[in-house]
């Protein structure tokens, strides 16, 4: 058993503040996986506390099972309740554009449009993302073409900071797997942007 799940079997209570100091991760998370259609009527602090909820509502799985590191269950958690607000909010569709004008969306799935958001966020202006909207959506179908693991590993690893061990815990890998999945990861990306003509 580990540190957290030790105290949670003393003491119940400590529930709200060990998930407090997770917070700064899940808000990254959750920032970072929130489909954008929803960013007019989902605010990250809905999702954590609706995660919140459902985490003390199963907590004493975890203290019975302490398996993974405390922040690996509460993330996984945290963003299957993220999962099932896109489920509920999506089908809505009419409802979702009607707050939030978009293009119509992309062909590539969750993790490559996260990544290519953040990417083009941080290394292009708003207005040249927009000239460049071809470059950009090649970009996300090649992020689609990467073997879906070293691309999940990449994203965990590079957009959401978690360690290599968390990475290893969360996706049922070996450390060293982990590790190499990630070096491989991070080599494809960087010919993926060049090839899209976003530099670092």
């Amino acid at each position: 058993m580990n540190i957290e799940a030790e105290r949670l079997a003393r003491e119940p209570d400590a529930l709200g503040e060990l998930f407090v100091a997770c917070q700064a991760q899940l808000e990254r998370m959750v920032g970072f996986r929130l489909d954008r259609r929803l960013r007019g009527r989902i605010d990250v602090a809905d999702v954590l506390q609706e995660a919140f909820l459902e985490i003390s509502r199963r907590i004493h799985e975890y203290v019975a099972r302490p398996e993974v590191r405390f922040y690996v269950w509460v993330r996984q958690i945290t963003y299957q309740v993220l999962l099932g607000i896109h489920r509920r909010h999506l089908s809505l569709k009419r409802d979702a554009n009607q707050e939030v004008k978009l293009r119509a969306k992309p062909s590539w799935d969750g993790t490559s449009i996260s990544m290519v958001r953040a990417l083009c966020g941080q290394h292009t202006s708003p207005s040249a993302a927009a000239v460049r909207e071809e470059e950009i959506e090649q970009l996300g179908q090649s992020l689609k073409s990467m073997d879906a693991v070293d691309r999940e590993v990449l994203a965990l690893r590079h957009f959401e900071h978690l360690s290599n061990n968390e990475v290893a815990e969360s996706l049922s890998l070996s450390v060293t797997a982990t590790s190499n999945r990630y070096v491989r990861a991070v080599g494809r990306l960087s010919e993926l942007m060049q090839t899209a003509g976003i530099t670092r």
